[in-house]
């Protein structure tokens, strides 16, 4: 598999240099600062990755070519997104690039409701509170019809949480639940959320999975003329949440997505942290049954709690079984390489803020040194697996 890194561009506070101390070899980037539904110009393709191969990497994967909510709304003349979208695609492949990740989360990215919860023995994580994003959801945006999402004991604790949180409490609340965004530079007031979530009024998920089968109709066949694979990423967390619908959540979600554009042009991103954030997921049987449609990975583990909670944990300690879901992905593989096809590209995904890693300002859940802790880790088990085959 090729060992990548994700980074932001000029817009990261981790520099390339910095990352080839790493020992990655791929790079794994978007152009941030694109506007969503506007044409990605080849010229601006070509200058990142000359950027990126002059610091001795490969761009191997974009993340992410994103969808404009328009077109998760199935609203309006969608005619010219598409275009749009397709032609982002022809140049990113004149250009040599042919994976690209990509979410079908409407309005928002990965939601976290803390991002520096303290670990033990030092450093911090990213978090998600039930009863804080339930007090997020009830007390400050108002949504009473929220407490039937939650259990009763997580709506005890939003209540006495938020009567005793302060302005700048709840403040910081909110500037944790945008901070899911990082490929865009806009952030929601609540007022401004409040006007987006209106904007999906009536979208349950049976119209929200129409609209992307659509999407898929429009953009999987220019994707397999381009010999490119395009690679959903699953929602985060893997529940509907602020009344939103999540369609991408688990493996019967993840089956009719396949289904929908049976081609290996439509793959998955296995993100074993989403996806190990459900209960009800065995990430690496759900890696097993996709393995051959699996596009890239995003390697992370977290721990959850029995009111819906959870947290990122170390790559190698949390619920899911990273050993058994590496060996997954290690035949895949290897089955690859014999037939001629290029590797399964991943990254270690969100690490622990650990040493110098805090106060440093870096994009959340994206920290130097805990990803290279993560990616050590996750080295070894790599070594040791290939070893014993």
């Amino acid at each position: 598999m090729i060992e990548s890194w994700r980074w932001f561009g000029d817009h990261d506070r981790i520099t390339l240099p910095e990352i080839a101390q790493t020992g990655a070899r791929g790079i794994v980037t978007a152009l941030h600062d694109i506007p969503y539904g506007v044409v990605w110009p080849r010229q601006a393709i070509a200058a990142r990755r000359a950027q990126i191969m002059a610091a001795g990497f490969d761009w191997v994967v974009v993340e992410s070519l994103p969808i404009h909510e328009a077109i998760k709304r199935g609203e309006g003349d969608l005619a010219p997104l598409f275009s749009a979208y397709r032609q982002s695609m022809a140049n990113l492949a004149a250009e040599g690039i042919r994976t690209i990740c990509y979410n079908f989360m409407p309005l928002l990215d990965w939601t976290r409701t803390d991002l520096a919860a303290p670990v033990a023995r030092g450093g911090t994580c990213l978090r998600f509170s039930a009863p804080r994003m339930a007090a997020f959801e009830i007390h400050m945006l108002g949504r009473r019809e929220a407490e039937a999402d939650y259990p009763p004991e997580a709506l005890a604790a939003a209540a006495a949480w938020f009567q005793q949180a302060t302005e700048a409490d709840r403040q910081a609340l909110l500037h944790a639940i945008m901070s899911g965004l990082p490929g865009a530079f806009d952030r929601y007031d609540l007022a401004g959320l409040r006007k987006g979530l209106a904007g999906y009024a009536g979208i349950d998920a049976a119209t929200l999975r129409q609209n992307y089968k659509r999407f898929l109709d429009e953009v999987v066949p220019a994707a397999a003329d381009l010999g490119m694979a395009l690679c959903v990423h699953p929602d985060d967390p893997p529940r509907d949440i602020l009344g939103l619908p999540r369609i991408v959540s688990d493996a019967d979600d993840i089956a009719w997505i396949m289904a929908a554009a049976d081609s290996p042009a439509n793959g998955l991103t296995l993100c074993s942290g989403s996806l190990g954030a459900n209960p009800a997921n065995d990430v690496p049987a759900i890696a097993a049954r996709f393995a051959d449609r699996i596009a890239f990975a995003h390697l992370r583990n977290v721990r959850k709690e029995a009111d819906g909670s959870f947290e990122e944990a170390a790559h190698l300690e949390g619920d899911t079984d990273m050993v058994a879901l590496i060996e997954v992905l290690l035949g895949e593989d290897a089955r690859r390489v014999l037939q001629g096809r290029p590797p399964i590209p991943f990254r270690p995904d969100h690490g622990h803020e650990l040493l110098d890693d805090l106060g440093r300002g870096t994009h959340p859940g994206y920290p130097l040194i805990g990803r290279l802790r993560g990616l050590a880790e996750l080295r070894g088990v790599i070594a040791g697996l290939a070893h014993r085959r």
